[in-house]
């Protein structure tokens, strides 16, 4: 039995619960194809079978709650329990150190980007809980990452249907990119707003002043 079947045979005996449980399960390490099943999932919601908001909602939720516990382990148990414990749930010393390698090329913004990043999402979790990141700045990274990773994959197989396969490869291989083009075109949406609200904030300010000049 190949993984699609496996994943297909699971969503016909636990339905919805798949999605989130198998999602929960992958952050704390343990072996889930993630996204292929939301690529799956987005597939059957394609077909009728399932309903596409509600497999966002279950993804987002089991993907920030597995997050979430990650964080509080790596916080609460720091490094020496991770190392000592982590092979039982796949955390090998290696990847745990290319994890730290890459905090300290890409800083929090990892966090976000991570999820698109096969070997390191399961990690990073647990390393800005060792780290002591403020919870705050950690779940803007991480519940934000989510929404757009569970949203992306899910919804390859809601748009392209039957070709959900072909596509859902091509974005494993440029997720990355795909990603940091996003964040570009985010990044100067809101410059522009920042200015235009500045502009509309200093346009008063600058006919009073002309008015002043025109009164004297």
């Amino acid at each position: 039995m190949d993984v699609l079947e496996w994943i297909g045979h699971l969503f016909e005996s636990y339905g919805y619960s798949v999605l989130f449980v198998g999602l929960l399960l992958e952050f704390i390490a343990l072996p889930f194809p993630g996204e292929t099943t939301m690529a799956y999932s987005g597939y059957l919601s394609y077909t009728g079978a399932l309903n596409y908001y509600l497999l966002i909602i279950l993804a987002f939720l089991g993907t920030t709650i597995g997050m979430t516990i990650t964080y509080w382990i790596g916080r609460k148990a720091g490094l020496p329990f991770i190392q000592r414990f982590g092979k039982w749930v796949l955390l090998r010393p290696d990847k745990l150190e290319k994890t730290q390698s890459w905090f300290q090329k890409y800083g929090n913004g990892l966090i976000f980007i991570g999820y698109f990043i096969p070997g390191v999402r399961h990690f990073t979790g647990y390393f800005a809980g060792i780290i002591a990141l403020p919870f705050r700045k950690f779940a803007a990274y991480a519940y934000s990452g989510a929404l757009f990773w569970v949203i992306l994959f899910i919804s390859i197989g809601k748009v392209f249907g039957p070709q959900w396969d072909a596509v859902f490869h091509l974005a494993e291989m440029y997720a990355v990119r795909i990603v940091a083009f996003a964040g570009a075109v985010i990044t100067i949406i809101v410059l522009i707003r920042y200015r235009q609200r500045i502009f509309r904030r200093s346009t008063p300010v600058m006919v009073k002043r002309k008015e002043g000049e025109n009164t004297d």
